[in-house]
């Protein structure tokens, strides 16, 4: 619980840190409260408590989730001083940024839907605002309609879908939810079944599911490249920890009626997603296809109710995070000084900077999932927590799909080492080498020993 009050008092010192005059400070103040709620995130591991009157759990699934969407948002802001160059919007997109995270924290952590209704409102707001936040670009604005259209369209289904699972069950809370569907699971209620599936809908559009998916590309494309890699990681992993949490404890004892419908939407998801990022010259675009493709895969996880599908989940969403941060740090570098978002920007990096090739490779290996890295490990966990619960045909459509996604990742690889092109060298700061180097070691640490974070939870 002192996480979210740390989250939320530094959002706050954001909101006034111009008025009082510390705005110089506050980059230094942000990372040190991310470090000390890292830390008290820790210390709270195994305490298994409820807070607000029973709405807010913090076992170690939220604790777990927590950590790692704050990890995830210290590297973030390592690699995004650019985002805060703009005197007169730093302090709104350093709060914006931190409330973002506090959002994705309460849907890790919920066990009453208006908390989780008000994670995901949370965090929905402030990308709205991020996703147009280069006021001059028109794709840019144009990815802030498109975002904040659908996402209140989506937002319609979810209340919907929570009124209707209260108007049966006479609670919010999962829990007491979880207890009317397994009391009433020979004939639950037509108004429960209803709600069910309107939240389902909500959240395949939070986690970008198809056939929820076309926001995807076009936000992933137009919005500033920082705020891409925010929604692929943070966001990304919140919604699946939110959507794994709801399905697994509220709604397992009608496992039946939402059994097929996951199914189709995951096998829909994982081949579409590939498919289609192959036809993809943009960079960012085909890194939104690839992924549409990875919520496939985790959503898998949701429909493998095995003691490790959480831990599977867990890891997978941690491998994903880090290789998607890698690929658009490399790609924020080139674009500066290019001006080009397209997979044509990385032709001859490897004799004019070897280190940048590297660090790229390293990325696309991890998110095609060749061993011996991070995304291997991830895509083997999730797939034998699947093939336990006997999906053996689901598994090998996600081979299938996962042999179309080497055919991207490789083109990426391959134009590294086109001879014909001739690039300069490119040069950023030891904070950014820094950067690289971590998240580019973790995916080749979490491959060679995968048990550092497996089985976490």
């Amino acid at each position: 619980m002192t996480t979210l009050i740390i989250l939320t008092a530094i959002g706050l010192s954001c909101l006034f840190a111009e008025i009082l005059g510390f705005k110089k400070f506050l980059h230094v103040l942000v990372l040190a409260g991310l470090v000390g709620a890292l830390i008290t995130t820790v210390l709270d591991w195994g305490t298994n408590a409820p807070y607000f009157n029973d709405m807010v759990l913090m076992d170690n699934f939220s604790l777990a989730f927590t950590g790692l969407l704050i990890i995830l948002s210290l590297l973030w802001f390592i690699m995004s001083p650019v985002f805060f160059e703009e005197p007169s919007s730093k302090t709104d997109h350093y709060a914006l940024i931190i409330f973002a995270l506090v959002g994705a924290q309460l849907m890790a952590s919920f066990s009453n839907m208006l908390i989780l209704f008000l994670g995901i409102e949370i965090l929905s707001i402030c990308l709205y605002v991020l996703a147009g936040s280069r006021k001059s670009n028109l794709a840019s604005n144009e990815a802030a309609l498109k975002y904040f259209l659908l996402g209140a369209f989506a937002t319609g289904f979810l209340l919907f879908g929570i009124a209707l699972i209260y108007g049966a069950t006479g609670s919010f809370n999962i829990q007491q939810i979880s207890a009317y569907f397994l009391e009433n699971s020979s004939q639950p209620s037509s108004l429960a079944l209803a709600g069910t599936l309107l939240i389902l809908t909500a959240m395949a559009f939070k986690i970008s599911a198809v056939p929820f998916h076309f926001w995807a590309p076009d936000v992933y494309q137009g919005s500033p490249t920082v705020v891409t890699a925010f929604m692929s990681t943070v966001v990304k992993t919140a919604a699946f920890a939110a959507m794994f949490r709801l399905f697994q404890d509220a709604f397992q004892s009608i496992f039946s009626v939402w059994e097929n419908t996951i199914w189709v939407i995951v096998v829909a998801t994982i081949l579409l997603g590939n498919v289609t990022a192959v036809f993809q010259t943009n960079f960012k675009r085909m890194l939104a296809y690839s992924s549409i493709a990875h919520a496939g895969y985790m959503l898998m996880s949701v429909l493998a109710i095995t003691p490790g599908s959480s831990s599977a989940l867990f890891f997978y969403t941690a491998a994903y995070s880090l290789s998607s941060i890698t690929a658009f740090a490399v790609l924020l570098l080139l674009s500066r000084k290019s001006g080009d978002e397209s997979i044509g920007v990385f032709r001859g990096m490897a004799r004019s900077n070897p280190f940048l090739a590297g660090i790229t490779i390293v990325a696309m290996l991890s998110l095609a999932g060749i061993p011996p890295l991070a995304g291997f490990f991830a895509k083997y966990y999730i797939f034998s927590a699947t093939m336990q619960a006997g999906y053996t045909s689901l598994v090998l459509v996600a081979i299938l799909g996962s042999l179309i996604g080497v055919f991207y990742y490789f083109r990426v690889i391959i134009a590294l080492f086109d001879k014909e092109t001739d690039q300069t060298s490119i040069e950023s700061s030891v904070s950014f080498n820094a950067l690289l180097l971590i998240t580019a070691l973790a995916a080749v640490a979490l491959g060679l020993a995968p048990g550092l974070i497996a089985g976490i939870i």
